[in-house]
């Protein structure tokens, strides 16, 4: 493999990274000033990473080696999903045969072990969040690979990179009704993968109401940033395919600064208005209740399983 792609890619994981808590800031502070609250700076998020990476962490005696390997296999799984995914440049992304496909199960992965984290703790808490985690994973995934499957069959190729580009030599041509469902279908699998609301609530301390902080209550110190941090990264990273699969204009198809820097400003902006809606969606919708998940989820599902159609049937002319 090329060096220099390899660095470029390396580049592009490093900002979706680094872009994160700025990225769950925002979208928390525009929560407050909706909410008609001054709120904690958008920096907040990095202070409290730095906080936790500076505390001792404190390990239940009855847990075993998945406990401790959970935070690293979460960062790392996020961390080689955001080397697939093309932020700011479509020649200098790291390639591999069916990139999307990897993708869900990258994505998967950490849901996994976070399940298994949350009962090895063997605490009352973390056995629920972890139950309640499978049942939302057991309709999320399948829809998330329909949808991924769908922008597949519209460029003929499950790699990202070639899928934006397939997309912005098309233009608006290719675009349809199946374009549309599945950009609806990824955004409410977004709020279910990441945690959001209407299906959970992040900022909870309700402990009755929680999923996926349930299942980390046992965590602290340097254990607890590294599965926050990856918290926030997988939610950019969602951001960033919606965006840049669906949306892809401004990305660089060429690699000279005043191109890689226009692509920058372009997905800084789309990633913004994608947290400013989120905020608004978040101020203005009630958590759903366990029992209505799966129709929300199902939603999802049925959406995503008419947009692969659309785009089949179009696909072949019938």
């Amino acid at each position: 493999m090329n060096k220099i792609v390899f660095m470029i890619a390396l580049f592009q994981a490093a900002l979706l990274m680094i872009l994160a808590p700025l990225a769950t800031g925002l979208i928390k502070k525009t929560k407050a000033l909706l909410q008609n609250r001054q709120g904690a700076s958008v920096f907040q998020p990095y202070w409290d990473l730095l906080k936790n990476f500076r505390k001792e962490e404190v390990v239940s005696e009855t847990t075993s080696w998945i406990f401790r390997a959970v935070p690293l296999i979460c960062f790392s799984s996020i961390l080689i999903s955001c080397l697939l995914v093309p932020t700011i440049s479509i020649p200098h992304t790291l390639k591999v045969t069916g990139d999307l496909i990897a993708l869900v199960y990258l994505l998967a992965l950490p849901r996994f072990f976070m399940a298994l984290a949350g009962l090895d703790a063997g605490s009352a808490f973390g056995g629920m969040g972890s139950s309640r985690e499978v049942m939302i994973s057991s309709t999320a995934e399948p829809a998330l690979i329909l949808v991924l499957f769908t922008m597949a069959v519209t460029a003929g190729t499950t790699q990202a990179a070639e899928i934006i580009r397939i997309v912005l030599q098309k233009g608006w041509m290719a675009y349809g009704p199946g374009t549309a469902l599945a950009f609806v279908s990824l955004f409410l699998i977004t709020l279910a993968e990441c945690g959001r609301l209407p299906i959970d609530n992040p900022a909870t301390h309700l402990e009755l109401t929680m999923i996926h902080e349930a299942m980390i209550l046992e965590y602290s110190g340097k254990s607890l940033a590294l599965i926050e941090w990856a918290s926030m990264t997988k939610l950019l990273l969602f951001s960033t395919l919606l965006a840049n699969i669906f949306f892809p204009w401004g990305i660089a198809q060429e690699t000279s600064l005043i191109s890689l820097g226009n692509a920058l400003i372009f997905f800084i902006l789309k990633i913004g208005l994608f947290c400013l809606l989120l905020a608004f969606i978040e101020t203005s919708t009630a958590k759903l209740r366990l029992f209505r998940v799966p129709d929300f989820l199902g939603t999802a599902f049925v959406l995503a399983l008419l947009a692969l159609l659309s785009q089949t049937i179009l696909k072949l002319g019938l």
